[in-house]
Formats: structure tokens, C-alpha cells, sequence
């Protein structure tokens, strides 16, 4: 009995003890988030977890009668710590179980249709509204801001040195995000080649891409990019059933199909004879499309199918952090980047030459597109990618007309109805 005198084992013990109370209020916490009433079943109640705890950190080094003890005073805290207004309950409860022996835990309103479930489900749907909301905003005035900026019809800055830039931007918030939350364990120590390789192959499609989307603005107009751009839907789609195993059925695969119709209609209802005649006299822009960058757009969209099926693969394959797998992504996607551009460095031209305000909004608008397309690859899926992609058609074709004067038609309408059935009937 000597040793239970000792200081530094008295230390010991309440250190253990407070771990275990800890440890506690994070499950009682976490069930009451859930909205399993604390006072509803036994099992879960916080007397009967504090006294098996502070029984437990006793028995290691006194009594069984000490440890029912602080057992006991451990269980009354814990209980009144947590709002458990009934201890008295609680206890008879564990007797008459005792008596009775084991039965089964009815947990009572935490279904779906409950409130606490309803409100979940609302907020939920609330956050991937918004999520959703500023992908597709920001994504469709992609093609406007880079019209905006060129000069003489010519993009006056570098498209690598951008790309670059964006690249290494979104590492910055991954790298910040990851020491913020310091991650697992596990991330303290070098990362393994085989869990970092496979995040190169996404890197090298999307840093093809990126470039490739900057190159193609010379070769069509904002509007016919941005509705070509559905072809993606085909590829992706296709890709995502073979690749992936998911079978879509009967009615998902007509609301793609919708999609596409979707876009063949707007790009039928712009094709404006109005537009034509403008462009013909200079009075605007007007759409059009060459041979070149419509085999440029089909490249692209099977780049960026085939990209969308594979980084969704490797994300939701490995359990670590979005900001962990967000860092191994973009290292290389820096990496690359940059060596495409030095690679390709002029002498007359610097890297942040023609840069201006409307450049530095890609950069942030992109930087953040990116992060948000990884939450939506590793907590949705690539068809969530192509509603996106299909919604942004439309808010690109509403800043043309806006920013940039180019006229919308009476069928506008249309492809809007077509997009929401789609999104409708793929949902619901």
C-alpha cells in the first residue's frame, strides 16, 4: 500500500483518468449529435462510462473497494457534467438490466423523419447547395475573364506561368489546411512511394488540360467552348460505368442524355444569324469554331473524362485526409506545371508579364475551384462533376451577354428546363 502513496503513480493514475474522461465526453458528444438521448439506454449512459472508467484507473493500482468508489464518484460527474439530470434512473436502470439480463437497446427519434435527423439532412443539403452554387459560378466565367483580358484578340500573359501559379496556390491552402488540423499520426513520417505515386498520373491530365483550356479560347468563342465542354458528359459517363463498375441505369442514362441535349440545344439556339453579321462587320464578337480547336475540344474532354474517373478512384481508395491527398496532388501538379513552363520559357516574355487584375481572379477563382472539385470527387462522384460543368454552360452564356454582348435567344429557356429534368430524374 506504500506504492499508492507515491506522487508520481498518483500522477500517472489521474492522467489516465482524465484521458478516460476525455475520451468520454467525446462519445457523449458525439451521440448527442447524433440524437440518441443520453438518459434512453444504459449502455449509453455517462454514470455508467465514468464509473467503469475511474473503476478501471483504480483497480490498476489499489482496491476493488477504492475503485467502486472513485468508480462511483467518477460516474456521478460524468453524468452531471453531461446533463444527465436522473442519476438515480440511470442507476436502477443497470439494476433491474443486471436482473433481467441483456435486452435491447431501443434507440427512440433519431431516424431520418426526426427532427434531429431532418435538420442534418437539411443542412447537408444546404452545404452542398452552396458548394455546388460557387463551383458552377466560377466555373462559367472562366471563358469570359479570359476574353476580358486579352488584347488585340490575344491572350497578353503566359497560360503556364498561370496554370503554375493556380498550382500553387491550391498546394499553399492544402499545406495550411493539413497543419491546421495536423492530420494523422501517420503524416508526421515520410510518405511512402506507393501512396504518392498514383497521384502523379491525375497531375500530368490535369496540367495537359489546364494548358490546353487557355490554348482553345484562340480557336472558338467563350460560349462555344463552354457548350462544346458537354462533350465531357459522353466520355466521363462512359468512362465512369466501365472504369468504375457503376451501372447506371434506364433512367439515369436518359437524364445524360439530356445533358447532351441540353447542350446541342443552346448551341443551336446561339447560333444567332444576328451574331453572324456582327461578327462579319466588327461590331462584336460573334461564335465560331475551327476545325483546330474542335479536334482540340475532343482531346480535352476525353483528357478530362478519363482524369475525373481516375482521381476520383485514387481519392476514395485511400483513407487519409482531403488536404493530405490534396498535397500529394498538387506537389506534383507544381512540379509538372512548372516544368512545362521553363521548359517552354521565351526570353521575351517574363513570367508574370501581361498579368492584371482579371488574371489574378482566374488564379484565385480556379485555386478554389480546384479544392472544391476534390470534395465533390472524394465525397460525390465525377457525374456530380458534369451537372456542374452543364449548369456552368448556362451562367456562361449569362455573363457573355452581360460583360461581353453577345445576344441570347428566345430558346435560352430550353436547355435551362433540360438541365433541371436532367438533374431531376439522375437525384431524385
Amino acid at each position: 500500500m506504500a506504492d499508492d502513496k507515491d506522487p508520481l503513480k498518483q500522477l500517472r493514475d489521474l492522467t489516465q483518468l482524465k484521458n478516460q474522461l476525455e475520451e468520454i465526453q467525446r462519445r457523449v458528444e458525439s451521440e448527442v449529435s447524433a440524437g440518441i438521448p443520453q438518459g434512453g439506454s444504459v449502455l449509453g449512459s455517462p454514470f455508467l462510462k465514468g464509473f467503469l472508467a475511474g473503476y478501471v484507473v483504480a483497480k490498476l493500482r489499489s482496491s476493488a473497494i477504492l475503485g467502486v468508489l472513485l468508480g462511483t464518484a467518477t460516474g456521478i460527474y460524468a453524468a452531471q457534467n453531461y446533463e444527465v439530470p436522473n442519476i438515480e434512473r440511470t442507476v436502477k436502470e443497470c439494476i433491474n438490466s443486471l436482473k433481467k439480463g441483456p435486452k435491447m437497446i431501443v434507440i427512440q427519434n433519431v431516424g431520418p423523419s426526426s427532427p434531429a435527423g431532418l435538420k442534418r439532412r437539411w443542412e447537408k443539403r444546404i452545404g452542398w447547395g452552396v458548394l455546388l452554387g460557387l463551383m458552377v459560378l466560377i466555373y462559367g466565367s472562366h471563358a469570359p475573364l479570359i476574353t476580358i483580358t486579352k488584347v488585340d484578340g490575344q491572350v497578353p500573359f503566359s497560360a503556364s506561368s498561370c496554370v503554375v501559379l493556380i498550382e500553387l496556390a491550391k498546394l499553399l491552402i492544402s499545406l495550411l489546411s493539413l497543419l491546421l488540423t495536423r492530420g494523422p499520426p501517420g503524416l508526421q513520417a515520410p510518405p511512402r512511394l506507393l501512396l504518392v505515386a498514383p497521384y502523379a498520373v491525375p497531375a500530368l491530365f490535369y496540367a495537359f488540360n489546364n494548358n490546353l483550356v487557355v490554348l482553345m479560347q484562340a480557336y472558338m468563342d467563350p460560349s462555344s467552348y463552354q457548350v462544346l465542354s458537354n462533350l465531357k458528359i459522353a466520355s466521363t459517363a462512359l468512362l465512369y460505368s466501365l472504369c468504375l463498375g457503376k451501372r447506371l441505369g434506364a433512367v439515369r442514362w436518359l437524364a445524360l442524355g439530356l445533358l447532351v441535349a441540353a447542350g446541342v440545344c443552346h448551341s443551336y439556339s446561339s447560333l444567332d444569324l444576328q451574331d453572324s453579321q456582327r461578327a462579319v462587320s466588327g461590331e462584336g464578337p460573334g461564335l465560331y469554331v475551327t476545325a483546330w480547336g474542335l479536334f482540340l475540344m475532343l482531346v480535352y474532354c476525353c483528357v478530362s473524362g478519363l482524369a475525373a474517373v481516375y482521381t476520383e478512384r485514387v481519392l476514395k481508395s485511400q483513407t487519409l485526409p482531403l488536404s493530405a491527398q490534396n498535397l500529394y496532388l498538387y506537389v506534383f501538379g507544381v512540379a509538372i506545371n512548372g516544368l512545362s513552363y521553363f521548359s517552354s520559357v521565351t526570353s521575351d516574355k517574363s513570367f508574370l508579364e501581361g498579368y492584371s487584375g482579371a488574371v489574378w481572379v482566374i488564379i484565385a477563382g480556379q485555386a478554389v475551384n480546384g479544392l472544391l472539385m476534390s470534395v465533390v470527387l472524394k465525397h460525390g462522384s465525377s457525374i456530380t462533376r458534369l451537372f456542374v460543368i452543364s449548369s456552368s454552360m448556362l451562367v456562361n452564356a449569362l455573363l457573355s451577354w452581360l460583360f461581353l454582348d453577345l445576344q441570347l435567344t428566345p430558346f435560352f429557356p430550353v436547355p435551362v428546363c433540360m438541365i433541371g429534368l436532367a438533374a431531376y430524374l439522375y437525384y431524385k
